[in-house]
């Protein structure tokens, strides 16, 4: 069954990483349905029910965003709190609709792994930072996994670098 990828960068087409992911997810559509938030509510007004619809139809589905402000960009955010709603996706009998669907987050970060970790520069592990995604996704009862995160990409963002990440981020999702 094909994976819903919700793309959330506030600039692809400026990205390197990100942009690259999409490139190579597109060149196969019969896996992957590509879903950019950004491009698709360029004025952030987002049509809730055509969101709900599109979730109803996958069982997995992957949020693929740059580490933004230790979280992710706030378009994400909004449509968290917009779509996941009451009587939706949790608290009714007919709530709970992305109840068992395999949820993940892939994202790409600007700084190196060992940053992250107590002791160093951002305090906190990139798992400790993004708990409260893990939090939402099992309250609405969905099958949380862990997620995918490439490192070091603010400064050491080579071609080389980025092409290396292809093969991991296509394992990971071929994994879910």
């Amino acid at each position: 069954m094909k994976k819903l990828i919700i793309v959330t960068h506030p600039d692809i087409e400026n990205s390197k990483i990100n942009r690259r992911w999409v490139d190579e997810l597109e060149k196969a559509p019969e896996k992957y349905t590509i879903h950019q938030l950004y491009k698709v509510y360029p004025d952030e007004q987002i049509n809730v029910l055509a969101e709900q619809e599109l979730l109803k139809q996958y069982d997995t589905i992957v949020f693929q965003f740059p580490v933004y402000w230790h979280s992710c960009p706030p378009l994400l955010k909004k449509w968290i709190d917009e779509v996941l709603i009451h009587g939706w996706a949790y608290g009714s009998k007919s709530g709970y609709q992305v109840s068992g669907k395999k949820i993940a987050l892939a994202m790409s970060a600007g700084v190196e792994e060992y940053e992250y970790a107590a002791g160093e520069k951002y305090k906190y592990t990139l798992k400790e930072l993004t708990r409260p995604f893990e939090l939402t996704w099992e309250y609405v009862r969905a099958d949380y996994q862990p997620f995918f995160v490439y490192y070091g990409m603010e400064f050491r963002a080579t071609a080389e670098r980025i092409e290396k990440s292809m093969p991991r981020y296509i394992d990971f999702l071929e994994a879910l």
